[in-house]
């Protein structure tokens, strides 16, 4: 079974974001606090969970890389089946860039949880860090499901000006962030902030849930 780090909003939530970290950090690591923080503070009810390369390294110690990115796909459909009953509103996937990769090749899965109505992404890395010409784009093609992305305006895996040249399928959404990174932080001269940019995309993922209808039960 999987297991599941909860942050939920004080009243009923507005939906259940499923929420995957990214290649290299854990699922509580300060990015995930932060957003899951945020999002709740907005009414979501976030569930954060761990691929299990990321979980042996947190019982051992031992650090080492993720595994193919389609090798993690069943994994994240198991977390989903794992949630059971526990959800309330729309039921969104997601997570921070790799994490968020997954999430956009499960909604492409014919064994995709039918509950699923969206997919929230956190930095989507459209591309390899320097190399802007090994794209990742066929996963949000092939998904079956509305996507919302949330970009800095400066990620070095695919900024605005790159992306704008991609031709986006039509359920794709993109939000920017200003001067953000792909943490979505921005630099201190910028007169963004990280609070503000975090909060900017939560407050779009809650703006994307209430868009969207409940899957079926």
């Amino acid at each position: 079974m999987t297991d599941f780090l909860w942050t939920r909003p004080e009243g009923a939530p507005a939906a259940t974001l499923l929420l995957a970290h990214g290649a290299g950090a854990a699922m509580d690591s300060p990015f995930m606090n932060r957003f899951a923080a945020t999002a709740a503070s907005l009414g979501l009810a976030v569930a954060r969970f761990e691929f299990p390369y990321m979980a042996e390294r947190r019982a051992t110690g031992k650090k080492r890389p993720p595994p193919r990115a389609d090798k993690l796909i069943d994994a994240y459909l198991a977390a989903i089946s794992d949630l059971g009953t526990d959800i309330a509103g729309p039921l969104l996937i997601g997570g921070k860039s790799m994490g968020g990769r997954i999430a956009v090749m499960c909604a492409g899965d014919p064994a995709l949880d039918k509950r699923v109505a969206g997919v929230v992404c956190l930095g989507y890395p459209f591309h390899p860090q320097g190399k802007p010409e090994e794209l990742r784009l066929e996963p949000l093609r092939g998904a079956t499901l509305p996507c919302l992305i949330a970009q800095g305006e400066r990620d070095p895996f695919g900024t605005p000006e790159e992306i704008a040249t991609y031709d986006l399928p039509a359920h794709v959404r993109l939000v920017v962030l200003e001067d953000g990174s792909h943490d979505l932080a921005p630099r201190g001269r910028s007169p963004a902030t990280w609070d503000g940019n975090m909060r900017q995309a939560a407050e779009a993922a809650r703006a994307f849930a209430e868009d969207l209808p409940s899957a079926p039960a």
